[in-house]
């Protein structure tokens, strides 16, 4: 009896198991299989299938097929001439030499009886971008342009782009662009888009050719809307962005004519659509028109949140756009954009940020309802968003402000640690805007002092105890217990921590004058972020010199705090509405950051171009605005008593550079300012009193600043003009 033993697969190979050169064979004998009796061709088409998977896999090796498959092109089957010329599209630029002989058989093929077999052909070479073949597709593309079949003649107009993308001198240097220019009169709607499609990806590219559309032409592309496919109407309402109107009734009269196809169930053309409307809406002067033209924005835009979600972000991302842009859209629509249970959390957000636009006084109640919902669902992030949004709204609706602030103690009283954290964080901002008014929250919000491990809550309660030092009274013993871990904090904390102890100082300096030296000696000798160093030195030398004007700098009057939006500069804004749709709009970004190699698009000057102004604070998009500062004519004293000449500011900032140069430094043991009270700053500077001041530089030593009226050696050069944010 013989047994037979199957051999080791590391030296022989398994055989459960095929090398790439083995599967490369067994396709090869498929493809040479069937002979005479297969006369439909099906094992070659089996082959073909396994060969595009495999392709479609990434699997290199099948472009060891090459000859097999060029042997195969000329088979008369069009399911068969796909697969080829799929495979000759992926694998040509990989082997050319072996790609060149397949090209006469595509020209034979653009001669074809079939026009499917003619436009796939003419298609297929347009798509390798090998010298030879593009080079070879300009002949057959100018015969095929006009063609009588309209399937070919589209094929032929995109195939003029494809070339241009290859080769753009030598289509520049041909007629093809003015035989492209003549299709557009074609009777035939699917090819005039195409045409259309063509030309403008033409013109994107290119920096030689302008596009320019008159009234006519653009009224002709309009009447062909409705015969047109859903990619057709698409290429024909990008194209008319092309059009420059002339006169404000022509205009409205196209805007009018394609207002109907808001209402289309295509997504892509309705927010295309949206688009060419508020792109002409800028040649409009008639503003009941304009209003009217602006309201017809809303139902489609509503309509798109019936859709996937996918969709419905897109359409929530412009909707946010365009609000800044017409206000008056979608302000009566505020209820459909409430959140459901099922919507994913990205639609969620982007809902939040329109109902924050959209909420007036007249609609805050039931605003408010919505988001004390919202702020108890299971998803934290959501939870603080819509905590976020009810202060926010506080600061947008001063009349609103106390049921905002009664809604945020309400959800404090939970004891929700991250709800907790972001009612800090926007009842700090709250103080901000409305000094004075609400401080009776202070207490409450102390009480919950514990539940704050975040570093954006940390550095907003810090700057409540700061702020308020003087109205709680154990107000240093609270920053206390947060500077027992200053240096495991974050930059953000440390540089709360900083100001407000400068700040309970000032206020109260019986019990700041403990602290405010420790710190400073922390902030200047023990830190390497420059920012909390520079603070550090800056407040050292401030309360050195006039703990005074200390007084006016660091607990004066600041800029007012405003909502916080995504607010767009102008020319941002005016770019972004004529692209709604695109990926751009989704980011909220200039076009040319998403798109590196995108074309700018700007409003084309005309007698028709309307230039309206508009309000930085309308419709919930506001801005951080600082009042109006008289100005100081600064008069800095040098080192050595001698003021500069003609108030040369360089120089004395110079000499005082020089001057700190030679200062030692030394730690701050005695911060005295001449026995001040608890509760006033009595005697802070010129009282007379000669303390014992030091500043922290390079080595160290003591210097004593002189209290006569006149500069002396030992002075502060202070440099006024600098806008500091404390």
């Amino acid at each position: 009896m013989f047994i037979g033993v199957v051999p080791h697969s590391g030296l022989y190979g398994s055989p459960f198991s095929r090398t790439p050169q083995g599967k490369v064979a067994e396709l090869r004998m498929e493809l040479n299989s069937g002979g005479k009796k297969d006369k439909n061709h099906s094992a070659k088409k089996i082959a073909l299938k396994k060969i595009v998977a495999n392709m479609t896999m990434s699997n290199n090796d099948m472009v060891g097929l090459f000859p097999d498959i060029i042997a195969c092109m000329t088979i008369p089957s069009l399911e068969i001439k796909k697969m080829c010329f799929l495979f000759l599209v992926n694998y040509a630029r990989a082997k050319p030499e072996i790609a060149l002989k397949s090209l006469p058989i595509l020209v034979d093929d653009m001669d074809d009886h079939n026009p499917l077999v003619r436009a796939l052909a003419l298609r297929t070479i347009s798509y390798i971008h090998v010298r030879e073949f593009v080079e070879a597709t300009v002949d057959p593309a100018k015969r095929l342009m006009v063609d009588i079949d309209p399937y070919v003649r589209k094929t032929a107009a995109f195939c003029v782009a494809k070339l241009y993308d290859h080769h753009k001198k030598m289509v520049e240097g041909s007629d093809l662009i003015e035989r492209l220019n003549k299709m557009l009169k074609d009777e035939n709607p699917t090819v005039v888009s195409s045409v259309l499609a063509s030309l403008v990806d033409i013109w994107e590219r290119s920096e030689s050719i302008s596009l320019t559309i008159d009234y006519a032409s653009a009224s002709k592309v309009v009447s062909v809307l409705a015969d047109c496919s859903e990619w057709g109407q698409t290429y024909i309402l990008e194209s008319l962005m092309a059009y420059v109107p002339r006169d404000s009734g022509e205009a409205l009269l196209l805007a009018e004519r394609i207002a109907p196809r808001l209402s289309h169930s295509n997504s892509a053309v309705v927010l295309t659509s949206i688009r060419v409307i508020l792109y002409l809406i800028n040649y409009i002067s008639d503003e009941k028109q304009v209003t009217s033209l602006s309201k017809k924005l809303s139902p489609p835009l509503v309509t798109l949140l019936s859709k996937p979600p996918e969709v419905q972000y897109l359409a929530l991302r412009n909707a946010i756009l365009i609000l800044q842009k017409r206000p008056d859209v979608l302000r009566n629509d505020i209820r459909v954009f409430f959140c459901k249970y099922n919507d994913p959390i990205y639609v969620k957000v982007t809902k939040l940020e329109l109902i924050f636009m959209l909420a007036t006084k007249d609609n805050i109640g039931v605003v408010l309802a919505e988001l004390r919902e919202y702020a108890t669902e299971i998803d934290v992030h959501f939870v603080r968003k819509a905590v976020r949004a009810i202060g926010k709204l506080a600061i947008k609706i001063e009349s609103a402000a106390r049921e905002c602030i009664d809604t945020l103690l309400e959800l404090v009283n939970a004891k929700i640690p991250y709800i907790v954290q972001e009612a800090t964080v926007v009842i700090r901002n709250i103080f901000r805007k409305y000094p004075n008014q609400y401080e009776g929250i202070i207490g409450a919000v102390i009480q919950n002092i514990d539940e704050l491990d975040e570093p954006e809550a940390k550095a907003a309660i810090i700057w409540i105890i700061g702020q308020y030092a003087d109205r709680i009274d154990n107000s240093d013993g609270l920053l206390q217990d947060y500077l027992a871990t200053f240096h495991d904090e974050s930059i953000e904390v440390q540089l709360a921590l900083l100001t407000a102890t400068v700040k309970l100082f000032i206020q109260r300096p019986t019990k700041g004058q403990q602290l405010v030296p420790q710190v400073l000696k922390w902030c200047t000798e023990d830190t390497d972020d420059p920012d909390l160093r520079d603070r550090g030195y800056m407040y050292w030398r401030l309360l050195s010199t006039d703990p005074a004007s200390a007084k006016d700098i660091v607990m004066g009057e600041k800029p007012p705090i405003t909502a916080e939006s995504e607010k767009l500069e102008p020319k941002t804004l005016e770019e972004l509405c004529l692209n709604v749709g695109t990926l751009a709009t989704v980011y909220l970004k200039p076009v040319q950051q998403v798109f590196r190699s995108a074309r700018p698009k700007r409003l084309i000057e005309s007698p028709a171009l309307v230039k309206r102004q508009r309000g930085d604070g309308e419709n919930g998009v506001f801005a951080i605005t600082a009042p109006p500062v008289a100005p100081v004519a600064p008069t800095p004293v040098s080192p050595s008593g001698n003021s500069p000449n003609n108030g040369d500011l360089a120089s004395a900032v110079n000499a005082a550079d020089a001057y700190f140069n030679n200062i030692a430094p030394q730690q701050m043991a005695n911060l005295d300012l001449g026995g001040r009270q608890d509760s006033s700053l009595g005697g802070l500077g010129g009282t007379g009193q000669t303390s014992q001041y030091v500043v922290n530089q390079n080595q160290q030593q003591i210097y004593q600043p002189q209290t006569t009226s006149g500069a002396a050696n030992g002075d502060m050069v202070v440099a006024s003009g600098e806008l500091l944010l404390l």
